[in-house]
């Protein structure tokens, strides 16, 4: 099922590229970071590939590329610094979250900066690290220039490897979907662990009382 869906996204993120040129990359590269999780581990291969046949040119795609990205962050960090207070405002009514909350406060204003950087690129994490961005208010001038930073050496390596490969490109397709699966297992499992962790507190607290 999941094999069949990747599928289905890859030929949509060809089709757009190879209608669009450019303007598909941009706006596929700013969904990306809409927190939509469509892969730019397809979007820079096949673009970098298209160069080798003289679609493209390398540095203009990357540039492109990279810019798409921050437009998407941009979206999706004002978005967080919008409706983030009202949220955190409710879930500080859960009893554990307050005190959890403050922490990764305090760890987003001490590695905040390196946390955009080199969140931008790591697969499935830099689709989503603009949100967490916006919620603490990261300075917006410090924020769009790591991103884009971050968002131009992904670009950059992942259009090289295309070129590179040339209409070997898709072999990069089987390496990071077990990578972006790797990592889904990690996120979950974590998240698994730290409300099994605050339940088994929770239940303890209770039984003192």
């Amino acid at each position: 099922m999941i094999s069949k869906i990747f599928s289905v996204v890859s030929l949509f993120i060809l089709g757009i590229i190879d209608k669009i040129g450019y303007l598909g990359v941009f706006l596929l590269m700013a969904v990306e970071s809409l927190n939509i999780p469509i892969p730019s581990e397809i979007i820079m291969p096949f673009s970098g590939f298209l160069v080798s046949r003289n679609h493209f040119n390398l540095f203009l795609l990357v540039l492109i590329g990279a810019l798409g990205n921050l437009f998407g962050s941009l979206v999706s960090y004002g978005i967080a610094a919008i409706i983030g207070q009202p949220l955190i405002e409710r879930l500080k009514k859960i009893p554990f979250f307050e005190e959890d909350y403050n922490r990764a406060e305090k760890f987003f204003k001490k590695h905040g900066s390196s946390s955009v950087f080199l969140g931008r690129m790591i697969p499935i994490i830099r689709t989503f690290i603009s949100f967490p961005a916006g919620i603490f208010k990261i300075p917006l001038w410090k924020f769009s220039f790591l991103t884009f930073s971050g968002s131009f050496l992904w670009s950059g390596l992942m259009a090289a490897i295309g070129f590179y490969l040339a209409e070997n490109w898709r072999i990069l397709e089987g390496y990071f979907r077990k990578f972006d699966y790797l990592i889904a297992i990690v996120i979950i499992g974590a998240m698994g662990y730290y409300i099994y962790r605050k339940l088994k507190t929770q239940n303890s607290k209770l039984k003192v009382q």
